[in-house]
């Protein structure tokens, strides 16, 4: 069900909805990978430029904070954040403004994201003097596998250690085109999974394919190593506590008649609590150097630790439901009833800023929302007519945090 319509706040979003578009679009058609997104941080930059923030950046990345303090008094600072990089892969969406860069396409809504915060900027700073204390807005680079929350961090963007304090609280908001047009949806707890990338290379020795007892075949113990990783995740790990291993690539062999000398294994590791990480990379361990092992092979196995779990305070899921209802009414708001085994690099702000991440509906009004195309589809669409709800939403939790707290 559509949200209703009618707060102040979300009025004034509608009045610039034409500028929101027209910014989403401009960083959809030119998107950027990495930790540097040059033009899309200038785009940003123009599009607030004559506000009163203050402005920080780098060296890491070419991340940007920008500062937004109430003339009201001080008091609390809450942290609002938006990723600004695309994936690596084509688009096939036909829009208009669809990428100019091969490769290259904006296919996890990060335009909107970049383009809703902009917008909650330009709504906080008309409304600056009724705050007290300060919005920190942080536009950040390398969501997708970068890291970049984590060296916007290091870099002392957000504050901490001899930069200064930490915000008091922190909201991201994600767009799902997979879901009811405008519901927002939240979870206390774990939200998102863990993430972490496997690499396991059995080593045998090559040969004949005609005579395979005068080899060591690593291609069958690999294909064993993958079946048994799957009886290891339902056997030896709770239920209630998710964890799923899943091998997404296999490489191995040159030809059709002869046996390679090394097949590799790579895939994803998904967990919902720090214990059971820990647990999964010794027992994958354990698992492919001992069946390796058992046929007179080695195997090389190589974790490379990802986002951790994102998990949201319950006080700031609590903050979002009344944010939600106040400004949209009750429709707008539905509590998730588990974890999205997806991860998200917001995680690393959420280990040390209590907060929430939050996910808004982008289908279009009127259609079937479970058929549409999710994230990472080369042909992902989103209704731009929510985006003023976005920086609505943004804007509001943030009023709503310096105004009483979580309380």
């Amino acid at each position: 069900m559509p949200p209703m319509l009618t707060s102040p706040l979300l009025e004034a979003a509608r009045a610039i909805a034409d500028d929101l578009t027209a910014l989403r679009r401009a960083i959809h058609a030119e998107p950027e990978l990495g930790l540097h997104t040059p033009l899309t941080r200038d785009k940003v930059r123009a599009a607030l430029a004559g506000l009163p923030l203050e402005w920080r950046e780098g060296p890491s990345t070419t991340g940007l904070v920008a500062t937004l303090k109430g003339t009201a008094g001080s008091g609390r600072s809450v942290l609002l954040r938006g990723d600004m990089d695309a994936l690596p892969m084509p688009e096939e969406t036909g829009l208009p403004f669809a990428s100019t860069i091969p490769g290259t396409m904006h296919a996890c809504g990060h335009d909107a994201h970049t383009a809703m915060l902009a917008g909650a900027a330009r709504l906080l700073c008309a409304r600056r003097d009724s705050l007290r204390g300060e919005v920190r807005f942080m536009f950040q680079p390398g969501e997708e596998g970068h890291h970049g929350a984590r060296f916007m961090l290091d870099d002392g963007l957000l504050g901490g250690g001899a930069h200064g304090p930490l915000p008091d609280a922190a909201f991201a908001l994600h767009v799902m085109p997979n879901a009811p047009h405008g519901l927002v949806t939240g979870k206390a707890g774990p939200l998102m999974a863990a993430a972490d990338q496997l690499e396991i290379t059995v080593r045998g020795a090559g040969g004949h394919a005609s005579m395979p007892h005068q080899a060591h075949d690593p291609v069958p113990v690999a294909c064993e190593i993958v079946t048994a990783l799957q009886t290891l995740v339902t056997r030896q790990f709770d239920a209630h506590d998710p964890v799923v291993v899943t091998i997404a690539r296999i490489e191995g062999g040159t030809a059709h008649n002869v046996i390679a000398d090394f097949a590799k294994l790579k895939g994803t590791m998904r967990t919902l609590s720090p214990r059971h990480r820990a647990r999964l990379h010794a027992a994958v361990q354990q698992l492919a150097t001992g069946i390796a092992s058992a046929h007179g092979l080695s195997a090389d196995v190589v974790i490379e630790e990802g986002f951790p779990v994102t998990i949201c305070d319950p006080r700031a899921v609590d903050l979002a439901e009344a944010a939600v209802t106040d400004l949209f009414g009750p429709p707008a708001w539905r509590r998730l009833d588990r974890p999205i085994m997806g991860a998200e690099d917001f995680s690393y702000v959420l280990e040390q800023v209590p907060g929430a991440m939050l996910f808004l509906g982008v289908s279009h009004e009127g259609e079937d929302w479970t058929q549409c195309c999710g994230i990472h589809s080369t042909r992902m669409l989103l209704d731009e007519t929510v985006l003023p709800q976005g920086a609505a939403l943004l804007a509001g939790l943030a009023e709503r945090f310096l105004d009483r707290g979580f309380g």
